[in-house]
Order: structure tokens, then C-alpha cells, then sequence
């Protein structure tokens, strides 16, 4: 460890980014203080099953915990249900609650994620629901016990994994997207139209290249009307359009902020003491030499590994290429590296007409670049153990 060892670590961000940096300070054998705040009162929990086996009911609320009860926790100081509302005091970071107590640390490591983004319409009809806590998923749930015609707006992988599990309870899906390829920004043209045949193959309308002009109904939703004119009935509606950093709570405070905490390769901020992980922080990238915001699960849970052994002058890990996973219509989907427009693309392995095959992307050296698999895991890890 470094020399100077903190006292007292405080982590903001009681979900998977904020407890992986706790579970490693403790594993690494820091002995100190720990507080973690959060402003949900639930203790940590996995989100990626709320879209899928949870809405499906085939998961409760006990399964979805971060800490098994076999899990020591009495060797930290909770604060749940009172959020951050405050980053005060330039020599020691100070945290401020909102329920007007204030923690002090050494060290603070920022982790408090993102929130669902809103229609820029009038969504506040009943039947309209995000999809980012427990919260919203409780409440999805009951809705869709009783619904017939769901709206997905956003066919990203929140939004398709919520297709797949309404087609799978039975309910008649429409998923409205703004592009004309679901996912072509991320997977690129070819892998969008494979998503996008996809959700035709399993009976749901897919409606690209359109979005969404108005809400209508009196206090429930009925129905959206597109940009197009056309109008869809629905009794649900989710919204999936992305996320937005919770980075406001610390206005005033002196930290930059440009989608997210901006930090360096280390996850430092350019406040002492003070670290940011997770889906709010935009962090360096040696190897692209840009500032990344990474929405994902393994990200998350890396990067609070990965500072929980910076905070203590531990030797960095090899950072593993960018990877994620997703579920939908019964089929994994499987992507790691980083693709580039102009990339070469080509299945190597299997056939996508039966739903099960490899394709990588490389560059005009031939180099790896990215490899995405659907029901194909093992031929997967091992491109991926190609990449650098």
C-alpha cells in the first residue's frame, strides 16, 4: 500500500459500481472506515434481471441482492435513503445528505450512477414508466399483469430485453426507434439489421427511423402518436432512450463535469481525494485517447475494483477490453472491443438465420477489433481472449 493510507472512505453509490469498490477495499485489507451512502433504502441489488427475469416474475426481490446474506457487512456504515445533495470542503471531502447530516472523509469515490431520460413530450400519464431501480420494475410489473399493448420506445438493449420479456408474457409489442438500424451505433449497420430482424422474428412490430410526437390519453395512456402521423395503441409504455449521469449534485463543488465526472485513466477527478467510477464518470481511455462513459455492467463493476486498488497504491490490473452482454427472445448477445466505422465485418462462425453465430470486426491491418456472438459463448471467449 502507498504511505499515506485514508482513515475514512466514503463511497456515494450504494449499486454495483459503489459495492464492487467496497467488497475490493475490504478484499485488498484496508481496515479502515468505510461509509457508503445511497440514496435508495434498499441495499445493493443486480439490475440487469429487472428488464428480464424479474418483469417476468420468475425472480423476487431477495435473488436480486448484492449481498448474499453469508456476506460480512457489519464492518460498514450504511447511509440509505438519504442521497448526496452536496460535495463540500476542498482539503477533505465532505458529502452533504439530504436529510441535512453530512459525512467527512479522506477520500470520497463517486458512484452514483445515471438516470433514465425522459421523453421531451408530456409523459407524465399513468401507464408511462422508465426502467432504471427496483422501483420501476415493481411497478412495470404490475402494469403489464394487466396489460395487452405495449409501447417500447428505444430499441437498445433496455428496450429490447423489455420487448422480449412483454412477447413472452403474451402482450402485443411495438418498438419505436429514432434510427433506422436498432444498435447500428454501437454494433455497427450490419449487427443493427440482425437486431432488427430479431424482433421480427418473434411478432414484434418494429417501427425505425420514427419518434415519438406526442402521448395521448386523458389520465392513462391510450396511445403514440409518431412523427409519421401514425398512431399506435397502447395501454404501457416504457421508455428507453439512454440515460443522463447524476452528476448535478455537486454544483458549486469544483469538479468537471462534461457527461459525467471527468477523470483520468486512474479514475481520479481534479479534486484530491476524490475518484469517480461507474455509469457517472467519464473516464480516460489510453488506448482511443478520449474521455468514455461506459453503461455497462462488467464496466461498473471493474472500475470500482480498479480504484479501490489505486485508492490504496496498489499496482494496477490489466484493464480487460470493453465487454457486454444482453438477453432477448431466448438468445444471448455477447459484444467486447471497440468497433470503428470503416472496420471490416464478417461472420466467422455459425449462421444467423438459425440464430446462433460469431462475427468480428478488424481493421484493414486485419487486426481484432471487436467480436459479438449470439448463443455462441464459448467460440466467443476465445476471440475475446484475442483482444487486446
Amino acid at each position: 500500500m502507498s504511505s499515506w493510507v485514508p482513515q475514512h472512505i466514503a463511497i456515494v453509490g450504494a449499486s454495483l459500481a459503489g459495492i464492487s469498490a467496497t467488497r475490493s477495499l475490504r478484499t485488498h485489507g484496508y481496515t479502515g472506515k468505510v461509509t457508503v451512502i445511497g440514496d435508495e433504502i434498499h441495499r445493493p441489488y443486480d439490475r440487469p434481471p429487472l428488464s428480464k427475469d424479474f418483469l417476468l416474475g420468475t425472480m423476487g426481490e431477495a435473488e436480486l441482492s448484492l449481498l448474499p446474506e453469508t456476506e460480512e457487512v457489519e464492518d460498514i456504515e450504511w447511509r440509505l435513503g438519504a442521497p448526496a445533495v452536496g460535495l463540500g470542503d476542498r482539503d477533505r471531502p465532505t458529502i452533504q445528505l439530504g436529510d441535512g447530516r453530512a459525512v467527512e472523509a479522506d477520500v470520497a469515490i463517486l458512484a452514483t450512477g445515471a438516470r433514465a431520460r425522459a421523453l421531451p413530450v408530456r409523459s407524465d400519464l399513468a401507464g408511462v414508466f422508465t426502467l432504471r431501480g427496483l422501483s420501476d420494475a415493481v411497478a412495470l410489473r404490475q402494469a403489464l399483469l394487466t396489460a395487452k399493448k405495449v409501447v417500447v420506445v428505444g430499441a437498445g438493449f433496455i428496450g429490447a430485453e423489455v420487448a422480449s420479456s412483454a412477447v413472452r408474457l403474451g402482450l402485443e409489442v411495438t418498438v419505436v426507434e429514432a434510427t433506422r438500424s436498432p444498435l447500428a451505433n454501437v454494433l455497427g449497420a450490419e449487427l443493427g439489421a440482425l437486431c432488427a430482424a430479431q424482433h421480427h422474428r418473434n411478432g414484434v412490430r418494429l417501427m425505425a427511423g420514427v419518434t415519438v410526437e406526442e402521448l395521448v390519453g386523458d389520465d392513462c395512456v391510450e396511445g403514440v402518436i409518431m412523427s409519421d402521423g401514425t398512431l399506435v395503441p397502447a395501454d404501457v409504455v416504457v421508455v428507453g432512450i439512454g440515460a443522463t449521469p447524476n452528476v448535478e449534485w455537486t454544483a458549486g463543488s469544483g469538479l468537471s463535469v462534461d457527461d459525467g465526472f471527468v477523470t483520468d485513466a486512474s479514475f481520479r477527478t481534479n479534486r484530491d481525494n476524490v475518484y469517480a467510477v461507474g455509469d457517472c464518470a467519464r473516464v480516460y481511455d489510453e488506448l482511443s485517447g478520449a474521455h468514455v462513459r461506459n453503461e455497462h455492467w462488467s464496466s461498473a463493476a471493474g472500475q470500482g475494483n480498479a480504484v479501490a486498488r489505486v485508492v490504496l497504491g496498489l499496482p494496477p490490473l490489466q484493464r480487460p477490453a470493453p465487454y457486454f452482454w444482453s438477453h432477448q427472445y431466448g438468445r444471448t448477445l455477447q459484444y467486447a472491443g471497440r468497433r470503428s466505422d470503416g472496420d471490416h465485418f464478417e461472420i466467422v462462425e455459425g449462421d444467423p438465420a438459425v440464430g446462433k453465430f460469431v462475427a468480428r470486426f478488424s481493421d484493414a491491418a486485419g487486426k481484432l477489433k471487436a467480436v459479438f456472438a449470439m448463443d455462441s459463448s464459448k467460440a466467443f471467449a476465445g476471440y475475446r481472449r484475442m483482444l487486446v
